[in-house]
């Protein structure tokens, strides 16, 4: 079990240097088969510059060509994804007997929820290009694979849908974007009920207090531009409803003696 943890592990990092590329050239609608460059003098890397946190640690975090620093957003990115992609395998292994076409289901939804997560908070945007093929996956795994909780998942859908819309229209946007009124729809079809409540409990509460916090340090203030994006706190909830969500009901209806 070790050995595969670690092999995936080592396999995200590699795949994470590539979601980097998704993650900054799909909200600026560059194209996503270019050679990866220098953000500051534009110089095409070479294979020894993108080993994955190898690059970054040799190099002194600082590109080989101007000299300009590298922002420790890239390896942070690698090092996020090698532990997704060995807590996807875990899960994976104990729910569907290591499964390869619930491996590979489950390897893509974590890179597309990488890709929204970093997305978001860097650019503010869900690219449709990621949100929009990762649904529609999730509609036919879940219709053909799993056809017994089809229509709970899709009730769960569009319930988290409608209680999203009607906060983005009560708000007009001001409180909820249009992107996250999509992805609930789509974390509400992965997850079902009810674990799609509880993501959304969890997006809400880690948000709120990461909201206070910022105030408190004077990051942000409290307005009608100075908003933070919802998408992580979303995508940190499905993720922590997938891995732990039934450990999170079990100790919850535990505490309240139920």
């Amino acid at each position: 079990m070790l050995l595969f943890l670690v092999l995936f592990f080592a396999i995200g990092l590699f795949f994470g240097s590539f979601l980097t590329v998704l993650i900054d050239r799909i909200p600026r609608n560059e194209s996503i088969f270019g050679r990866s460059y220098c953000e500051v003098c534009k110089s095409v890397l070479s294979w020894k510059d993108l080993i994955p946190i190898v690059s970054f640690a040799s190099l002194l975090a600082k590109c080989r060509y101007c000299k300009a620093p590298l922002s420790y957003y890239y390896p942070l990115i690698e090092l996020v994804t090698g532990i997704i992609f060995s807590l996807t395998f875990l899960y994976v292994w104990n729910n569907f007997q290591a499964n390869i076409l619930a491996l590979t289901f489950y390897l893509f939804i974590s890179s597309s929820l990488i890709v929204i997560f970093f997305s978001d908070l860097r650019y503010e945007v869900i690219p449709n290009k990621i949100l929009f093929p990762t649904f529609f996956l999730t509609v036919f795994y879940i219709l053909f694979f799993h056809t017994r909780i089809f229509y709970l998942n899709l009730l769960s859908s569009i319930g988290l849908l409608v209680f999203f819309l009607i906060i983005y229209l009560i708000t007009r946007g001001k409180g909820m974007g249009l992107g996250d009124v999509k992805f609930a729809g789509f974390m509400g079809f992965l997850l079902g009920f009810p674990q799609s409540v509880l993501s959304v409990y969890l997006a809400f509460l880690t948000g709120g207090i990461s909201a206070i916090i910022l105030v408190l340090w004077r990051k942000k203030r409290f307005g009608r531009k100075d908003t933070i994006p919802f998408g992580p706190f979303l995508v940190e909830g499905t993720f922590l409803s997938l891995f732990f969500g039934d450990r999170i009901l079990n100790f919850s209806t535990g505490l309240l003696g139920i």
